[in-house]
């Protein structure tokens, strides 16, 4: 009966310990996914969290806007823009500028064939081959850009980087007291907001006017 006895607790301790191995097993085993997932999480928000700052932090500001008129439409538009504060690095190429007249709307992008530097200085609406620019695309006149970032193939904007987007709005009725609206917007960040209305009249002796 003693050995018998002996023997039953045998049995027992050994199904204690295959139930208590297979606890460890398990217990390993979601401690691995967890430990897998967690370091996958953390992984996507801090590449989440980098984008989001990315994205607020960077746009483009307007400087200015300026239009050259023939009397009765402004034809040829110059945008001037540079980088927010603080903005990461903010490639062209991939900007798109939209401009509506209230009737028609004109999307652009980049033409390489319009590009011009005139970080020494020069008269832009002289310098710039409108004939060559349809309204579909814009080109870009580099104003100030110490780095060189700003290339005909690649034109990248940074800090301190002025530039100017030229577009031919020939199809838009730009006309005296006209109300223009739209954006440039960047491949990411912030877009640039375009407002103004023309002026009452257009006088001869002033053939370039100041629109924003």
């Amino acid at each position: 009966m003693e050995g018998f006895i002996k023997s039953k607790r045998g049995a027992m301790g050994i199904g204690t310990l295959i139930i208590f191995i297979a606890m460890v097993l398990v217990a390993a085993v979601a401690a691995s996914v967890l430990i897998n997932t967690s370091g996958f999480l953390q992984q996507k928000a801090s590449s989440t969290g980098k984008q989001s700052t990315e994205q607020v932090a960077s746009g483009i500001n307007i400087l200015e806007i300026d239009g050259e008129h023939n009397g009765t439409n402004i034809n040829r538009t110059a945008i001037y823009i540079t980088p927010n504060a603080g903005s990461a690095p903010i490639d062209l190429s991939q900007a798109v500028v939209m401009i509506s007249d209230g009737e028609k709307r004109l999307v652009a992008k980049y033409d390489p064939n319009i590009y011009y530097d005139l970080s020494n200085g020069g008269s832009l609406f002289d310098t710039v081959n409108w004939s060559g620019l349809n309204s579909s695309k814009f080109g870009i006149v580099v104003i100030q850009d110490a780095d060189g970032s700003c290339k005909q193939d690649t034109p990248v904007i940074d800090r301190g980087d002025i530039v100017a987007i030229v577009l031919n709005t020939t199809a838009l009725n730009m006309g005296p007291r006209s109300t223009i609206t739209g954006s440039v917007q960047p491949e990411f960040g912030a877009p640039a907001i375009i407002s103004f209305t023309t002026p009452a009249t257009y006088l001869s002796d002033m053939e370039v006017v100041r629109l924003q």
